[in-house]
């Protein structure tokens, strides 16, 4: 090899290296919650038990199912690549499922500002509502310990179920890295709610106390967040092996207006379980980090950077993302 050759080689070597260094967007400084922190009632303080990453994708590509099963194919061979299992879903062959969502909020958005989400989820079977649409509550922030602090739990009779989410998302101007956000959820059937106006602000500062601030009124109501009805369509593509249990379910999917058929986003997304995020295994954590990394170098031209899901149906009449998104 020629003097030169030999620099072109070290040069390129240096070019991968810096290319997969991944870039950790810095989180707010908050200290750890005291021990034997509990909310009001003494009820032990939520834990993070999920990891939810994210890719926002630009919704253009998608123009049919098939373009779903491109993807899933970039993501098999990534997943390959970077020695991660990948177990693909027989459904991935199947029909895309249907779902309706909606957002709720007041005229100023009041919720959203302050980092809130109230979101409705229905899913379609041949073009039917099957089952008990979904109520998601949520607050959603980069700051762990200000999320932990929220108490989303509901004051209903019925039953309901907490999802802690860290979700992961790249950082807002750069490809090869990634931003925290801290998503703490509360979800039921909305049968579960017994109320009989549950558009009415006072009801839901009943259901969900930690809106108590936001109220100013008792005849304030809430409605669909630009009048906008969300469908999506959602493929499962299967499941991601990083090893120690660690497994992590995939899908892809697009949201779109109801109706005009405007496509809003698009999104490929993994979410995995467990007990105790520092159970997790440093190996495993890595494994993660550079897969999600490499991904995102893969379809950098499909991504859609400093977005989120919501954020695009609240900008849909002009309203800009909120710092804390």
């Amino acid at each position: 090899m020629t003097k030169n050759g030999k620099k072109d080689k070290d040069h390129k070597n240096k070019k991968d290296k810096k290319d997969k260094k991944i870039i950790e967007a810095k989180q707010p400084v908050s200290s750890s919650p005291p021990t034997g922190a509990t909310y009001a009632d003494g009820a032990p303080l939520d834990r993070v038990q999920y990891l939810e990453a994210k890719l926002i994708l630009k919704p253009d590509r998608f123009t049919s199912v098939q373009a779903f099963r491109d993807f899933g194919k970039i993501v098999q061979r990534t997943a390959k690549q970077g020695g991660v299992g990948f177990i693909p879903d027989e459904k991935a062959g199947l029909r895309p499922e249907i779902r309706e969502i909606t957002f709720e909020d007041t005229p100023d958005f009041r919720l959203y500002n302050n980092a809130f989400i109230l979101r409705r989820r229905i899913s379609y079977v041949d073009g039917f509502p099957v089952g008990d649409p979904e109520m998601v509550f949520k607050f959603r922030h980069p700051d762990e310990q200000m999320a932990t602090a929220v108490d989303v739990r509901p004051k209903i009779a019925g039953t309901y179920r907490i999802k802690f989410k860290a979700e992961v998302l790249p950082l807002k101007n750069e490809v090869g890295g990634y931003r925290i956000l801290y998503s703490h959820n509360c979800q039921f059937g909305v049968s579960q709610m017994h109320d009989a106006d549950k558009t009415s602000v006072a009801t839901l500062v009943r259901v969900f106390p930690s809106l108590a601030a936001l109220k100013r009124s008792d005849e304030e109501k809430v409605t669909l967040v630009n009048g906008g009805i969300v469908e999506e369509v959602l493929l499962p593509l299967g499941q991601l092996d990083f090893g120690k249990g660690l497994v992590a379910k995939c899908d892809i999917g697009l949201w779109r207006t109801r109706g005009e058929h405007k496509s809003l986003v698009g999104e490929f997304a993994f979410q995995a379980k467990f007990d105790r995020k520092e159970d997790v295994a440093d190996k495993q954590k890595k494994l993660v980090a550079q897969f999600y990394v490499s991904l995102q170098q893969e379809v950098q031209d499909w991504l859609a950077l400093g977005v989120t899901k919501t954020g695009m149906v609240y900008r849909l009449n002009g309203n800009e993302p909120q710092s804390h998104e």
